[in-house]
């Protein structure tokens, strides 16, 4: 049997057989998940207690619709985030222990958002006052937790847990910058009128969307950024994302932020309408903030993208130019040697051409100027 130019048998080739199941072609962990899920959980229980004790000190009936409708939004991003974490530290040890099965992935993802949405709706009913309010927040609680445990069940970790690292501190710098709201609202010109009320507002919701679209993609990038070094010191044959995985990690709270909003109307319409009900001026109040909400979303959306993106770029050598010769190009002009005897006027070269070598019986040249033939 003849063997196939160009082919080399399995038997006889010194290169390595390649494994489909290696570990550079497996997918890369998300490091720190479980961490991420006890500081996700410990924010969603912190949103879930500031709700109840709103609710508990307001008068019943109006004001607590009212407060309650006020509060979902954060409790929803919260419930997100946390379901997201949860997932994803569920997904990893999985992984550990039966291996990278995306069947297997997807189900622990959908398996931990649905114990933090359970555990969510449980302690909302066991917790809060028994009002007609009471079950929209724990319904939508609950599947906010489920859906973002089934986004973290997508095959790039590393991008999912940048895109949760990133939406909990961007949650964490919202309600941080709530104490700067009053001095903005006077650097921006805030006065009697109601114009300059608007104007005012509308400037400090510019400045918060885009600081936290900033905070946004520096978190997504530095988190990848550890990842990388933190899977190239585990192996150095671990792939690289490259920048759509930053595109999406940059992008990801703002999308977190924008379904959010989507679950809250569909999930807490009842709720919504409740509380625009009560008055006209509950009714503006909510059409404006359901504005702001989705404005915001969008603002750290593109500005964390952007800015995920630009701190990806920087990092990126120069391609190399084809102008620029190799450092250990052969030099054209062959290298020119002493002669092994004394005699002048011979040289020698790495080169045996023939062309440019004299015959071994041919007449030596005279190395004396005087004595050359001038016909030469």
């Amino acid at each position: 049997m003849t063997k196939q130019p160009g082919r080399v048998p399995a038997a006889e080739s010194d290169e390595p057989a390649v494994d489909a199941a290696s570990a550079g072609s497996r997918p890369l962990p998300a490091p720190g998940a479980a961490v991420l899920a006890l500081l996700a959980l410990g924010w969603l229980a912190a949103m879930l207690w500031s709700t109840r004790e709103a609710i508990a000190s307001a008068a019943a009936g109006v004001t607590a619709i009212s407060l309650s409708a006020f509060a979902l939004p954060g409790v929803i991003s919260a419930a997100l985030v946390a379901g997201a974490a949860v997932a994803l530290a569920a997904g990893n040890l999985l992984a550990r222990r039966y291996g990278d099965w995306a069947t297997l992935r997807f189900a622990g993802a959908i398996g931990g958002g649905m114990l933090v949405g359970l555990a969510a709706a449980l302690a909302i009913n066991l917790t809060y006052f028994d009002t007609s309010t009471t079950n929209v927040i724990a319904g939508t609680t609950a599947a906010a937790a489920i859906i973002g445990g089934a986004l973290a069940g997508a095959r790039t970790a590393p991008a999912i847990g940048a895109v949760v690292t990133a939406a909990l501190g961007t949650l964490i710098f919202v309600v941080a910058f709530s104490r700067a709201r009053d001095p903005l609202f006077d650097l921006f010109g805030a006065g009697d009128s109601q114009e300059s009320l608007i104007n005012a507002a509308k400037w400090v919701s510019r400045t918060e969307s885009l600081v936290a679209g900033l905070l946004a993609g520096l978190l997504a990038f530095g988190y990848l950024t550890w990842a990388r070094r933190r899977a190239v010191r585990r192996d150095p044959e671990a792939p690289a994302l490259r920048w759509p995985a930053y595109l999406l990690a940059g992008a990801g709270p703002g999308l977190l932020l924008l379904l959010a909003e989507v679950i809250i109307r569909i999930g807490g319409r009842s709720l919504l309408d409740l509380a625009s009900a009560l008055s006209e001026a509950d009714a503006v109040a909510q059409t404006s903030l359901g504005t702001s909400r989705v404005d915001n979303g969008i603002w750290v959306l593109f500005v964390g993208a952007l800015t995920a993106l630009i701190a990806f770029g920087r990092t990126l050598s120069p391609a190399p130019s084809d102008d620029d010769d190799p450092a250990d190009a052969p030099s054209p002009v062959a290298e020119q040697v002493a002669p092994e005897d004394d005699k002048p006027g011979y040289a020698r070269t790495y080169d045996d051409d023939p062309a440019e070598t004299f015959d071994g019986d041919a007449e030596t040249l005279d190395a004396d100027p005087a004595k050359a033939d001038p016909a030469r």
